[in-house]
C-alpha cells in the first residue's frame, strides 16, 4: 500500500511508532488466524502502510473532515481488500470476526 515505511515516527499521542503498532495488530491477527511466516510479514508491511497513510490523511486533511472520513473509508476498504487477498478463506473467516475489534481499538 505505501512505499515507505516510518517507524521512527511516533503513533497518535501513544508513544509507541507506527511499526510498534504495526506490530502489535499484526500478532493479534496472526494467534487467531495462525498466519504463516510469510503472512505474517505481508500483514505487517499492510498495516504499517494503513498506519502510515492514516497518520498522513489526518495530517493532510484535518481541516476538512468530510473528505478526512472519505478518504480514510476508501484506506480502510483498500486495506480490507489487500487482507482478504492475503488471507486463506479459514483465516479470513476469523479475521472477519476480529474485524470490528481492530479497527475500534487499534486505528483510532
Amino acid at each position: 500500500m505505501s512505499s515507505g515505511t516510518p517507524t521512527a515516527a511516533q503513533a497518535d499521542g501513544g508513544g509507541t511508532t507506527m511499526g510498534e503498532r504495526a506490530t502489535a495488530m499484526t500478532w493479534r491477527i496472526a494467534e487467531r488466524t495462525q498466519l504463516s511466516e510469510g503472512q505474517y510479514i505481508k500483514l505487517r508491511r499492510l498495516n504499517v502502510g494503513l498506519l502510515s497513510e492514516m497518520a498522513a490523511l489526518r495530517n493532510q486533511l484535518k481541516a476538512e473532515p468530510a473528505n478526512l472520513d472519505q478518504a480514510l473509508s476508501d484506506l480502510l476498504q483498500r486495506y480490507e481488500w489487500d487482507v482478504a487477498a492475503l488471507l486463506q478463506p479459514k483465516q479470513l473467516a476469523v479475521y472477519d470476526g476480529l474485524k470490528s475489534e481492530f479497527t475500534a481499538v487499534n486505528i483510532r
